[in-house]
């Protein structure tokens, strides 16, 4: 599933290219993603002049001058293609992964602008598109998610406050959007590298400078894959063709038997599962 930085680089690559443009034409040629598309939205979209592209989490929020939204989820296998009307055979991928050909039994929403058409293509459906009427809805979507890594609200005070009581693993808690948004597998196991925390310590067991690096390294590791242009798993290009590259500099997610990245250390990654998930580790210096 693309996480933070991969859904950032969507993002930028939509606002470089739709941002300003007016809605010409939507087609919806299958209603039944996660949650049904619904009746109205062909008609809701139609002639909306969009302002910015924002993000929040995992989602790509499409913000219009009239203070409504499209709220668009990548899910599992969700792509945005961009086809340039000048050049239909071209497709440029925005997302996280990329497939050389687009089935078009696939292409779920097809939104036309001005010399340009966004698809929403999702093989497996997981993900889906909405449409919110105002600002107030928007917020109310989004309230039971944790802040980002990058707000301020995640702060040591936020984070003491959170795990009080509380004595379930860390790495389930950097999975827990409730606690922090926008976190997944990949990164979660590379911050609590750089962390040195073992993904199965209790949160109860962890000390303030352990918790101050996690807060340092979830900015970190999301700024450093954001510059890389996110992580490419297949071949996920984006819109200039180029492949992320921060995949390349994973310390341990995906290593498994190899040795320890750090110099200082002789230990081995090792790969446990953790709520049906794999969690990649040092086993000597992630304690």
């Amino acid at each position: 599933m693309p996480e933070l930085p991969e859904v950032e680089i969507v993002r930028k690559s939509l606002s470089k290219n739709i941002k300003g443009k007016v809605i010409t034409k939507v087609e919806v040629n299958n209603r039944n993603l996660r949650f049904k598309v619904e009746k109205k939205f062909e008609e809701k979209l139609k002639k909306k002049k969009i302002k910015k592209i924002d993000r929040f989490s995992k989602y790509i929020i499409i913000v219009f001058f009239d203070n409504s939204f499209c709220l668009i989820h990548l899910g599992m296998s969700g792509t945005i293609h961009l086809l340039k009307k000048k050049n239909k055979n071209k497709f440029t991928n925005t997302s996280f992964y990329h497939s050389p050909h687009l089935p078009k039994k696939h292409n779920h929403v097809e939104i036309e602008l001005q010399n340009i058409s966004l698809i929403y293509n999702d093989p497996r459906r997981f993900g889906y598109i909405l449409y919110i009427d105002n600002k107030k809805q928007l917020q109310e979507k989004f309230k039971s998610y944790g802040p980002e890594p990058f707000s301020k609200k995640f702060n040591l005070k936020y984070i003491l406050k959170y795990f009080h009581n509380k004595n379930k693993n860390i790495k389930n808690f950097l999975l827990d959007q409730k606690f922090v948004s926008g976190l997944g597998n990949i990164y979660a196991s590379e911050i609590l590298f750089e962390s040195k925390i073992y993904p199965l310590k209790s949160v109860n067991l962890l000390k303030n400078n352990q918790l101050k690096k996690i807060i340092k390294y979830s900015k970190k590791v999301l700024k450093r894959s954001i510059a890389k242009g996110g992580s490419s798993i297949r071949d996920f290009k984006n819109t200039t063709g180029d492949q992320g590259s921060f995949q390349n500099e994973f310390k341990v997610y995906n290593r498994e038997h190899l040795k320890c990245s750090r110099r200082s250390c002789r230990g081995i990654i090792k790969k446990i599962i953790i709520s049906n998930r794999s969690s990649f580790f040092c086993n000597i210096c992630q304690k």
